[in-house]
This record gives structure tokens, C-alpha cells and sequence, in this order.
């Protein structure tokens, strides 16, 4: 593949996580967007349906992830760093998505940045912009 096809396409897929970002906050379920846009401090938390909101949120880091581990794949072309890329994905999901549920299940005792910051990592597709430097780094390593 051509370096401006790759360009192009890399571009597309980061326009595709922006309409992710755009559309899921109106079509999924999470009732912690206007908690944190607003007044957190002193409002108490709001109800939250553990299901709901875990199969919204999955349902958002899968479509997240589908689209960084297509950038990774053209970027870069190796089946081992979109293995290992793919393996980075599960585990972050499991251990954030644990760690996130505990603190909610302590109704943000332990303050409500903890929570906040996971919840980003959790919706947000800030592993890809870990990832790409992180990979194209090996590579130029390994060379």
C-alpha cells in the first residue's frame, strides 16, 4: 500500500473515532457524562444500572478498539504488533473495567478523579495514541 493511500486511510479511521465519540454520547447508555460535565462536586451519584452500563461501555470500547486496531494494522502491516495490540486491548478492558466497577461499587469514597480518569480510558480511544508511538518505536529499534 501506498504511504498517501496509508495517510488517507489513517485519517479516516481517526475521523470514524470522532463520529464514535460524537454519536455514542447520544445513543449509548451512561448517566455519569452529565455528572461529570456538571456540578460533581456537589451533586451525590447518579443512579446507575450496572448491566446497562457495562454492556454500553463494552459496547463503545469494542467499537473503539475495532477501529485503533485497524489504524495499528495500517500503519504498520505486522501480524505481531496487532497480536499483541489485540492482547493489550482485552487486558486493559478487564482490569480498568474491574477497577472502575469497585470504585463505583464505593460510591467514589475514594474521590471522583480515580473514577473519572479509568471511565476516559475506558470510552476513549487514548490506547491507539499510546500504542502507534509505542510501536513505531520498537520497530526503529528493532531495525
Amino acid at each position: 500500500m501506498s504511504k498517501a493511500v496509508k495517510i488517507i486511510l489513517i485519517l479516516f479511521l481517526f475521523f470514524l473515532l470522532i463520529l464514535v465519540r460524537f454519536f455514542a454520547d447520544h445513543y449509548l447508555y451512561d448517566p455519569l457524562i452529565k455528572y461529570f460535565n456538571y456540578d460533581f462536586l456537589s451533586e451525590s451519584i447518579p443512579v446507575i444500572h450496572g448491566r446497562k452500563l457495562l454492556f454500553s461501555m463494552f459496547l463503545r470500547y469494542s467499537i473503539n478498539t475495532i477501529i485503533s486496531l485497524l489504524i495499528i494494522w495500517v500503519a504498520f502491516e505486522n501480524k505481531n504488533h496487532l497480536r499483541f495490540s489485540v492482547k493489550f486491548y482485552i487486558i486493559a478492558f478487564l482490569f480498568l473495567t474491574f477497577a472502575f466497577f469497585v470504585i463505583l461499587k464505593g460510591e467514589l469514597k475514594q474521590g471522583y478523579l480515580l473514577a473519572f480518569y479509568i471511565r476516559r480510558f475506558i470510552i476513549h480511544p487514548l490506547f491507539v495514541l499510546i500504542l502507534l508511538p509505542a510501536i513505531y518505536y520498537k520497530s526503529k529499534v528493532d531495525k
